[in-house]
């Protein structure tokens, strides 16, 4: 894909939407079961910004700013938006169902606790980019499919 991503006979929007057909998909596959950490995150938005530099010839060396660089693309960070959105979607999904991925994703298996910090789990990150208090506020509101949309419509977006 690189000859057709860097090739300036071609424009930028034709190139944005060969990357959001091509790339995306791939780099996405899954998305819906990852927990995003701070770390993860911030790699998500750093190989969004770089098929950005790529597409438009910018060394690493170069003193552009990502502000400048998504300037000259006409365009937002809006992947990291994107795997929320689909995350949201399956998390909703699989709250309405009453299975082993609901109670798995709810943390109500039996059995002890691991020692020390306990890990993040999708639940929390999911809260926070949706801008609810609580986890169990979010789970509540899962059961009503139109608010839920109306949720995932409004997030107040993480990060991005």
């Amino acid at each position: 894909m690189k000859p057709l991503l860097t090739n300036n006979k071609i424009t930028i929007t034709t190139r944005k939407r060969a990357l959001q057909c091509y790339i995306e998909p791939i780099l996405m596959y899954a998305c819906e079961a990852w927990t995003i950490t701070k770390e993860i995150q911030k790699k998500i938005e750093a190989a969004e910004m770089w098929f950005f530099r790529r597409m438009l010839r910018v060394p690493w060396t170069a003193r552009k700013t990502n502000e400048e660089v998504l300037k000259e693309t006409e365009s937002t960070r809006s992947l990291m938006n994107r795997i929320r959105r689909r995350q949201a979607k399956f998390v909703g999904h699989i709250m309405r169902r009453e299975g082993l991925e609901n109670l798995v994703t709810t943390g109500r298996m039996e059995g002890k606790k691991s020692r020390g910090r306990q890990r993040e789990k999708m639940l929390d990150g999911m809260t926070s980019w949706m801008g609810t208090k609580r986890v169990t506020d979010t789970l509540s509101e899962s059961w009503d499919r139109e608010s839920w949309k109306d949720m995932i419509a409004n997030a107040k977006g993480q990060g991005t």
